[in-house]
């Protein structure tokens, strides 16, 4: 098997992060700060972000090329075959919490995964692709919901018309809150273990998915961030939010494999909202805005 070019990807995966880090702050003219950092097992990252802005609440648009000795359980429960192999990792993961709560909440991860042979026990490594976007609000507007889906679809159709109502259908079943009977948000696309039918096939799908999130994105920021906002839109945004960090601590997997392989826990933790609430048997008024939102907190079709 020819050798893997991780530095190809590396250096594209280091040059989305800075683009989409270059678009974030000239939609809300506020600067990411810089955190780079080291891994003892090995490897390391550059976190880019922000806390306590006027536009992002909490950003974080994370770099990491990391290593290790044994794939960590997470990530070998569905290969065991690749069970006691060392690893490499390398990717961008990013969420972004808005102060406004009509501007909603989005993640976005796209990454490479390799797990290395041993000489006289594997012949070759091993590599898959992963990631996807998806989007949280905390009003429901369906143009919204149509532009990032839309966008999404037009990223995977270079590809075979199989792939976005293949990935939607896994971010959909992913981003499900089963002791809630409801999806986290809006959804998206999502997808894992790709490595068909090749590695440039791969690598090609996976920087369109990533390339395509500025546009899925930034528009409705745009269309949003001007709306007036007071206590009551932003106690509902934290009562949702709290559902954000419910998922990320119970069913994330990237979060599990983060923890368990000896991550950085302070960029494995950015993710979470820096407020949330969680409020007793609440239900949202029929016939608000609040309530018309879990209209859309199921799987259906957008596009």
């Amino acid at each position: 098997m020819p050798s893997i070019p991780l530095s190809s990807a590396r250096q594209y995966f280091l040059d989305l992060q800075q683009r989409i880090v270059t678009g974030l702050e000239q939609v809300s003219n506020e600067s990411f700060r810089e955190d780079r950092w080291d891994r003892e097992e090995g490897g390391g990252g550059i976190s880019r972000l922000i806390e306590g802005g006027e536009f992002l609440e909490r950003g974080g648009v994370l770099f990491s090329h990391v290593q290790g000795a044994t794939l960590p359980p997470s990530a070998s429960a569905h290969r065991r075959e690749l069970a006691g192999r060392p690893w490499e990792a390398m990717g961008i993961s990013m969420v972004l919490h808005p102060r406004n709560p009509y501007v909603p909440t989005t993640h976005m991860n796209v990454r490479l995964f390799v797990a290395k042979a041993r000489p006289g026990i594997d012949d070759s490594d091993r590599y898959w692709f992963g990631g996807g976007l998806d989007l949280t609000p905390y009003y429901a507007y369906e143009e919204d919901a149509r532009h990032f889906h839309q966008t999404c679809h037009d990223a995977l159709a270079p590809f075979g018309d199989e792939y976005y109502p293949r990935f939607k259908g896994w971010c959909d079943e992913y981003f499900y809150l089963k002791h809630r009977k409801e999806t986290r948000g809006i959804g998206g696309i999502f997808f894992d273990d790709l490595d068909v039918p090749d590695f440039d096939s791969s690598f090609a799908l996976t920087r369109s998915v990533g390339d395509c999130f500025l546009q899925a994105y930034l528009p409705i920021v745009e269309r949003r961030i001007g709306q007036e906002y007071g206590q009551r839109e932003r106690d509902f945004q934290a009562y949702r939010r709290g559902r954000y960090v419910e998922f990320n601590l119970v069913f994330d997997r990237g979060t599990l494999f983060g923890l368990q392989s000896g991550g950085r826990t302070e960029s494995i933790l950015l993710s979470m909202p820096p407020m949330a609430q969680w409020r007793y048997d609440w239900q949202p008024e029929p016939g608000t805005p609040e309530a018309r939102l879990y209209e859309f907190l199921t799987p259906r079709d957008w596009i």
